[in-house]
């Protein structure tokens, strides 16, 4: 494609070089540049594209584009080379994005699902509604990437960079799908991922207190007018009305058709006569004129929030009853009460809760339909909220029989360090734990002390194959390591 066409609606744009060369591929990380490309140099948390410039030119970029903030002392590019300068590279990459795959996005029907908790379920539950109803779905989210049983790659982030996402509607596009449902994170939003993306359905879950760090959002403000950045880019939105910013979300999305959602406050769409078990969640809704009966097979109170989310936009969407009840009663979710099967019929479950929040929500369920004791394996990662860190160590001090504080992501941090502020928390209980730095042998504990009226909940990891410490990811499957534990115990 020709530059100029890529370029095409980038406002206050300066160039030096030959726009009418023909682009091959675009990218923003220097390793991958092939010849003719577009080397668009973006100023990242750890990382400054503008640094690998040289590496971009030297690998085959006849063009790049940098920001007006560059240092442009310390580039140097040969005169064959044509320079882009912009305001804001982010945003730029975006647009260049959509510019190269042709929009994709408006050759489906895009649903974008954000809030703290419950982004990835909801979108699992919208998936498999619309595929019972006959829809060609596609999903982007916090696991993987999905053409209906297709898997396109597990993620690394839960929104990808504006450019592979781009890549992957085109993708979608190109399979004729009829939906993507996808997680959109307050980080995307921030940082222009979803920028150009024509959404014509959003979702609001939650919000909690969560990634406010230097790495992610300054303070819990910016946090959540991050998230309400995606109900201007949509025409109809969906918004749980038991949440405290529900009102500010209605009030300040003025262009966004809004319908809502709840369990205790009024709302469009109602549950009524909950009724939770240790394996599923059923309630009444009124759809329509009648009641309905919904059940889903993930236990929790916050299942119902999450099917809620799910129902009212396949009302909206006039999708049949009974095709929304198939849809919800078999869900699965990796990583989210996730049970491991094994022969010795223990009790052992995968939940993602990393906050205070969902910690105390998985353990307050588990509590209510476990006969035995609530043992808790959990850490904090490294790099990210600090404040609650404490927070997560006295909810469990409070409802687990047992806990034991290890490792999660530590990412740059000693995990040491991250241990000890989460003690600092569950020390104030008098609750019962043990510290074990070891993930793998904390978890060996946990299933060593437990019997078969037990339940072990290892929290924080979910979906994740992997441990990641001091910037490289190390193979940590927790389903791997419990069948390897029994079997040893075997």
């Amino acid at each position: 494609m020709e530059l100029k066409k890529i370029l095409s609606g980038i406002e206050n744009l300066k160039s030096k070089g030959n726009l009418d060369i023909d682009i091959e591929k675009i990218e923003c990380n220097s390793k991958n540049v092939v010849p003719n490309s577009l080397f668009v140099a973006i100023k990242g948390y750890d990382f400054d594209g503008h640094e690998y410039v040289d590496e971009a030119i030297k690998n085959g970029a006849i063009a790049v584009m940098l920001d007006m903030s560059a240092d442009f002392k310390k580039i140097k590019i040969p005169n064959e080379v044509t320079v882009i300068i912009t305001d804001d590279t982010r945003k730029a990459l975006a647009k260049v994005s959509c510019n190269f795959f042709g929009n994709p996005s408006k050759y489906f029907k895009l649903i974008g699902v954000t809030g703290t908790k419950g982004k990835t379920t909801t979108t699992y539950m919208i998936k498999s509604i619309l595929e019972k109803a006959g829809y060609k779905v596609g999903l982007i989210g916090t696991i993987a990437n999905y053409i209906g049983d297709d898997c396109l790659g597990f993620s690394d982030r839960t929104t990808p960079e504006s450019l592979e996402l781009q890549e992957l509607f085109y993708k979608m596009a190109k399979a004729k799908v009829d939906y993507v449902v996808m997680e959109v994170s307050s980080q995307s939003l921030k940082l222009s991922r979803v920028d150009g993306c024509y959404f014509d359905y959003s979702i609001f879950t939650n919000l909690y207190k969560d990634h406010i760090s230097l790495k992610e959002h300054t303070d819990m403000n910016e946090y959540f007018e991050s998230k309400l950045k995606l109900f201007a880019m949509s025409p109809v939105g969906f918004v749980n009305n038991d949440d405290f910013k529900s009102a500010k979300i209605i009030k300040a999305s003025p262009n966004c058709s809004i319908k809502t959602y709840a369990v205790d406050n009024k709302a469009d769409l109602i549950a009524k006569d909950i009724t939770i078990t240790n394996v599923s969640v059923d309630f009444k809704v009124k759809i329509g004129v009648k009641n309905e009966r919904i059940k889903v097979n993930i236990p929790g109170r916050y299942s119902v929030y999450n099917a809620l989310a799910a129902i009212s936009l396949a009302t909206y969407l006039g999708i049949d009853t009974e095709k929304i009840k198939e849809g919800l009663e078999n869900i699965v979710v990796p990583g989210r009460n996730e049970l491991i099967p094994n022969k010795e019929d223990l009790a052992i479950m995968i939940d993602y809760a990393h906050t205070a929040e969902s910690l105390e929500n998985i353990l307050q369920a588990t509590k209510t339909y476990t006969p035995g004791k609530v043992i808790c394996v959990f850490g904090c990662g490294g790099d990210r909220d600090k404040e609650k860190r404490p927070r997560m160590g006295e909810v469990s001090g409070k409802l687990a029989d047992y806990t034991i504080i290890t490792t999660d992501n530590p990412r740059t941090e000693d995990p040491e360090t991250i241990i000890k502020e989460i003690e600092s928390g569950i020390i104030k209980t008098k609750g019962k734990y043990e510290i074990i730095v070891d993930r793998k042998k904390a978890i060996e504990k946990a299933i060593k002390i437990m019997n078969k009226r037990d339940i072990v909940i290892l929290a924080g990891k979910g979906h994740e194959i992997y441990q990641e410490i001091n910037g490289t990811k190390n193979p940590f499957d927790e389903r791997i390591i419990v069948k390897e534990i029994l079997g040893e115990k075997k």
